[in-house]
């Protein structure tokens, strides 16, 4: 039997209130867990988890994090239980070979996970395992990791990365109509116009985002954008890329999400 190519996701995850709310963002993801093939097992790459050095998630039962401040008292409530995943830990790797990644037994899944899966998986029974970001690294590593991490979606495991295209938060207005900085508006149409680009990682304009004019403004730092390109490396070059959610909120946080498959 052949077991089908599983989708992969980048999705803006955008505030932690979300996880209570009903959007039009929330409705997405929801739409997303009932209409694509349902995984094995989830792969998370989140933006929260910015490490010197990769680990991925390997016990049994991981703890479901509340990495922010300020929300109430209904959200720090939210439990995520799935099961971790001690074999595809294993198999992750493997995969990145002879990369170091250690088999963390302390973090579990913080809200860049949880806070959109909970919406597309909310009976959290599905297994899942976290992979770290290495602050460290420049931005094709993370690239190539997603070429290695693409193995995974022919074994019946989706990738699921997490964070936001466009994330300054020293920019935000916090009325929500606020129209998008011209610069916001620029780079998140930059990324949408390159995520097809076939050439070599080291020429890809979004591995090379910071050439673009609104890069710096868009990404003050980059853990929220690194993300998606371990969904880009994923690509096969052929399958249908789509973008479930698109909008920029707060004049400085794109909501934007892509599907690869």
């Amino acid at each position: 039997m052949t077991t089908l190519r599983m989708p992969a996701l980048f999705l803006g995850h955008g505030s932690p209130m979300n996880v209570l709310e009903d959007n039009i963002y929330t409705r997405a993801w929801e739409t997303l867990g009932k209409n694509l093939p349902r995984p094995k097992a989830i792969l998370a790459v989140s933006a929260h988890w910015y490490t010197r050095g990769t680990a991925v998630t390997a016990m049994e039962n991981p703890r479901t994090i509340h990495d922010f401040g300020g929300f109430p008292q209904a959200l720090f409530d939210k439990r995520y239980p799935a099961p971790g995943s001690p074999a595809l830990a294993k198999r992750v790797q493997e995969l990145l070979a002879p990369l170091e990644v250690t088999a963390d037994s302390e973090w579990g899944f913080d809200h860049g996970s949880w806070g959109v899966l909970i919406k597309m998986y909310p009976e959290a029974d599905i297994p899942m395992i976290q992979l770290s970001i290495d602050g460290t690294k420049p931005a094709e590593y993370h690239y190539q990791l997603g070429k290695k991490l693409a193995a995974l979606r022919d074994e019946g495991v989706m990738i699921v990365a997490s964070g936001n295209v466009v994330h300054n938060l020293r920019m935000v207005k916090w009325d929500g109509n606020s129209e998008p900085y011209p610069w916001a508006d620029s780079f998140n149409q930059y990324v949408v116009d390159n995520l097809d680009w076939k050439g070599e990682a080291k020429d890809h304009p979004l591995v090379n985002f910071m050439q673009h004019d609104g890069g710096a403004l868009s990404n003050p730092t980059p853990e929220h954008y690194l993300p998606l390109l371990y969904l880009l490396g994923s690509w096969d070059g052929v399958e249908a890329i789509a973008m479930p959610t698109e909008g920029i909120v707060m004049s400085s946080l794109s909501m934007l999400s892509v599907q690869l498959g």
